[in-house]
């Protein structure tokens, strides 16, 4: 199509260039399709009159200067070459040809918004505001530009509902009116995810409360959210797809940064759309890329051009891209922009003159449902984990991503006892609160542009004490939303407590009871009087075994004076260098203090693997990114800490680089089939840039890393790691563009062959490397041949516990006390059911408080099959129901029933927006991996 000259000059002018444009304009009845003419006159002004075959001759005065004049040839059906030449009067300046294609009848959506960085270029504060005025300034526009044509008007893309919530939260009814009016007539678009989350460090419900609020804000407005945008993060935990269809959401834009830490998901995805499969594989949602992320008209500071248009064609022919519908985000110039009202006269002065392509501003939602009805037989479908990228900068703040984590799980908790006591003026807005930091927290902006460069700045401690307080403001609202439901009742006679079981299955383990709770004595006794089996702790607390509490019940238990009687059978013992009960045996390393041996009786094999490495619970630190400069804890001191009989556990203390202290304990429970592991670790604050500014520093030096190793011997053992509602197989169960030199873990992973295997849980650290260790791309990273490309089958885990390897937003470095707690249970044949309700109970642990009226004698909901379990168990937000979420963590579908303890109302299939779908009849199916909401109306 483009046709370089050598140039003929007459009177001063050369031509330079002749080439075919992608365009399709009507001059009278007939189709022309443009050709690009560029010339140089040095000369006075003339006219010159161009001439192509078919077309009727274009007379133009050509000035002094350069000049692109738009010619025409009658519209081609196929490829061919056109003649035409230039005249001035009757002399021919040049005659050639130009090579012309059919131009494709390209219809371009627009998706006008802007992208919500919660800090980073400023404080966090100031985006608030500006995000709202952004609002009120689409609305604006929505309004100015209402009486242009079809597809010129402005719509507003919320590319969040955290704007729409903090405007409906702060701004005044009349403006909250205008909102919703705009919001109904199309003027601006809701999309339904809160914030731009890293979704692969959410637990299960903090990955459904993404959209959540979404649901209520379409409620309120009248108009139902079935898109969903997210910008900047590259990467989306599986789960993603199963909380968008809890939510309604079909369609997904999705709009990465274009350069820096993103892997080859451009390479893999970008203008390739396709159907993402759930892990149930039922749920689907379409998801697409457009050009260049969500930051195209970041680098068009002169905005929409002709020019940009040819050459977005022409990128998209460059792709056999083989679609003839599009769309591109327009987020304005920077983050957090302003609306760009330009784009609305563009749009209208384009599509007036041309008729191809076709430019339409519009919705997430108008875009994604032209696109699907026209091409949902030939989008490609892909199914699997697309692993996040950006997740790994919540390892700079170990801390708090452990407090958050503790946060989402303790809300499930709290939210179930309000229903397990049947208790009323259930707080709903402490609830939300709470859940809107965790996910603030989970937000993918952590601190300012400078956070390396400049880390002691004022810009980056003003920011980071604001990221900081929403994990902290979350921990003190989850704590008040359960303290408020087990301080209801009376107070009950005597030194008692109350045990509950939040899950939907029967749970025994210890019950630690605080000091406090516990200062009548050491001898504990159950309903029956019978007395249990307990032991004072070195650490003041009371330690008893409960055994069998029913799901979502209670049990009470007395405490006195005295100590438990004797174990006649005692099957638990210590020494220096190991623990062992009547299930499985540990070693500890007396030099280095790791775990050196696993095993469980009655199965031969040794779940260590000794070959090539330093054993599990190994201290692996890395400062810089090659792997010869790993550093190890140092010499340990091994102490017996408890010493039975119902708990025992050793503590190892050792030097540790990048630590001043470092203690770990190991803990196993008399007829558990588990050890338990704490490292604690007193970090020191990692080094700064010496010349605050200077990014070369920044970007390379002073990285450093924890890894924590767990390799396992467990012959052709498979790896698979629980997501929120989903287990998925690294390289198996990835999509294309996934990370793969880290990953992102929910509660567990397993390695496992047909007949044994292991199950490692991790509380508070999201992140492993599998294999080996990988995560060594330091600073910024735009080449994505630089990432890991495959993971060979492997029984190696590393917990990444924490690092500070960005150059950017994420912290440089980190001190204090921070806790990383992992469980070892070697077990037979693999079990998902097993590992998700072992892991649960582990996060999620029975609940021990005064004692308070009469309890919950009687299970206030069980559920028929057990294969099925309750992920969330709450009082919906409008007080008149109960909110199940049924998971099945299994392959094979399920049916199950719901039996509760008292009279109940109606029950239906519901979603995150609890609203009424259908009746759910007796049995409600879980498909396998799949979660169904239910609504339970209170009689």
């Amino acid at each position: 199509m483009f046709l370089m000259l050598t140039g003929v000059s007459f009177a001063q002018i050369t031509v330079k260039s002749v080439k075919g444009l992608p365009f399709l304009s009507l001059r009278g009845e007939r189709s022309f399709q443009s050709i690009d003419l560029t010339m140089d006159n040095l000369g006075d002004s003339v006219e010159v009159t161009i001439f192509v075959d078919g077309a009727p001759p274009l007379t133009v005065g050509v000035g002094r200067g350069n000049h692109d004049i738009e010619a025409y040839a009658p519209e081609t059906a196929k490829a061919r070459e056109a003649r035409f030449r230039v005249s001035v009067g009757q002399q021919t300046l040049y005659k050639g040809q130009v090579s012309l294609q059919p131009v494709r009848k390209m219809t371009v959506y627009i998706l006008p918004h802007s992208h919500n960085d919660i800090g980073y270029t400023e404080i966090q504060t100031n985006v608030e505001r500006k995000q709202m005025n952004n609002l009120l300034t689409g609305i604006d526009y929505a309004e100015k530009t209402k009486s242009y044509p079809a597809g010129a008007r402005f719509v507003w893309n919320l590319e969040g509902v955290y704007a729409a919530d903090l405007f409906l939260n702060r701004m005044n009814d009349q403006q909250r009116k205008r909102f919703v009016e705009a919001v109904h007539d199309g003027g601006v678009a809701l999309n339904g995810m809160y914030v731009n989350t890293l979704t692969g460090i959410c637990g299960p419900e903090e990955l459904l409360q993404l959209f959540h609020r979404g649901t209520e804000v379409a409620s309120l407005c009248g108009t139902p959210v079935d898109a969903a945008m997210i910008s900047d993060v590259p990467g989306y935990t599986w789960g993603t797809v199963t909380a968008m269809a809890q939510a309604g959401i079909k369609y997904f834009s999705v709009a990465p940064n274009y350069f820096d830490r993103i892997g080859d998901i451009l390479v893999q995805c970008e203008d390739k759309p396709f159907y993402w499969i759930g892990p149930n594989g039922k749920d689907k949602v379409l998801v697409w890329i457009p050009y260049r992320g969500y930051a195209l008209s970041h680098g068009m500071p002169e905005g929409l051009t002709r020019k940009f248009v040819s050459q977005y064609i022409a990128e998209l022919d460059r792709k056999q891209f083989k679609y003839d519908i599009s769309y591109i985000r327009w987020s304005g110039h920077g983050d957090n922009a302003t609306p760009d009202m330009t784009i609305c006269d563009f749009v209208k002065d384009w599509n007036t003159t041309y008729t191809w392509p076709r430019f339409i501003i519009s919705s997430t939602s108008t875009a994604f449902k032209a696109f699907e009805d026209r091409y949902a037989s030939e989008i490609p479908q892909e199914k699997g984990d697309w692993t996040g990228y950006w997740e790994d900068g919540t390892g700079s703040s170990a801390f708090e991503t452990a407090e958050n984590r503790a946060t989402s799980a303790r809300m499930s908790q709290g939210e179930a006892l309000w229903v397990m006591k049947n208790l009323s003026g259930f707080p709903s807005d402490t609830d939300r609160d709470a859940w809107r930091n965790v996910i603030l927290y989970s937000e993918h902006t952590w601190g300012a542009d400078v956070s390396v460069t400049r880390p002691l700045s004022q810009k980056t401690m003003e920011q980071w004490i604001i990221k900081k307080s929403y994990a902290t403001n979350a921990d003190s609202l989850s704590r008040q939303l359960l303290s408020d439901a087990l301080d209801q009742g009376s107070v009950a006679p005597g030194n008692s407590v109350d045990v509950f079981n939040t899950h939907s299955w029967s749970t025994s383990g210890v019950v630690l009871v605080p000091r406090e709770l516990s200062s009548a004595g050491d001898l504990v006794k159950d309903a029956a009087g019978q007395v249990l089996t307990s032991q004072r702790l070195s650490t003041g607390e009371l330690a008893f075994m409960v055994s069998e509490v029913p799901p979502f019940a209670s049990r009470r238990y007395t405490i006195s004076a005295g100590s438990s009687a004797p174990d006649a059978t005692p099957a638990l013992k210590v020494s220096d260098h190991s623990l062992e009960n009547d299930q499985i045996t540990v070693g500890v390393d007396p030099s280095t203090g790791n775990i050196t041996s696993l095993k469980k009786m009655g199965v031969s094999n040794e779940f260590v693997d000794n070959d090539s490495t330093g054993g599990l619970n190994e201290y692996l630190f890395l400062q810089g990114s090659n792997l010869a400069d790993i550093q190890h804890s140092g010499v340990a001191k091994i102490t017996v800490k408890e010493q039975g009989p119902l708990v025992v556990a050793l503590q190892v203390v050792s030097d540790a680089p990048g630590a001043a202290n470092y203690v770990r304990e190991y803990r196993l429970v008399k007829g558990a089939d588990f050890v338990a592991i704490k490292d604690v670790l007193d970090k020191l604050p990692a080094e700064l840039d010496p010349h605050p500014g200077d990014y070369p520093w920044a970007n390379l030096h002073g990285k450093e890393s924890l890894n924590v190793g767990f390799p396992f011997h467990v012959d052709q053992g498979q790896m698979r790691l629980e997501i929120p509602m989903g287990i998925m197989q690294p390289e198996k169960d990835q999509i294309p563009g996934s990370c793969k030199n880290w990953l992102e873990v929910g509660n567990w992973a397993d390695v496992s062959n047909q007949d044994l295997g292991v199950t490692w849980v991790t509380l508070d650290a999201p992140l492993v490397e599998v294999g080996g260790i990988t995560a060594t791309l330091l600073g910024g990273q735009s080449n994505p041949n630089v990432w890991r490309k495959h993971i060979d089958p492997t029984q190696k885990l590393y917990s990444w516990a924490l690092n500070n390897h960005w150059e950017t937003n994420y912290r440089a470095y980190q001190d204090g006390i921070i806790t990383f707690r992992y469980i070892l249970r070697p077990h037979g044949a693999f079990d998902a059911l097993s590992a998700s309700t072992f892991a649960i109970d582990q996060s999620q642990p029975l609940i021990v408080a005064a004692a308070s009226g009469d309890g919950v004698s009687q299970p206030r909901l069980r559920l028929s099959n057990q294969r099925v379990i309750v992920l969330s168990l709450r009082p919906s937000l409008d007080g008149k129901a109960w909110m199940v979420t049924l998971y099945n963590p299994g392959a094979r579908d399920e049916s199950t029933g719901l039996l509760w303890s008292g009279a109940v109302g109606a029950v239906h299939i519901s979603n995150t927006g609890e609203g009424v779908l259908a009746p759910a009849g007796d049995q409600i199916s879980v498909a396998g991996q799949g979660v169904v909401t239910v609504r339970v109306e209170k009689s």
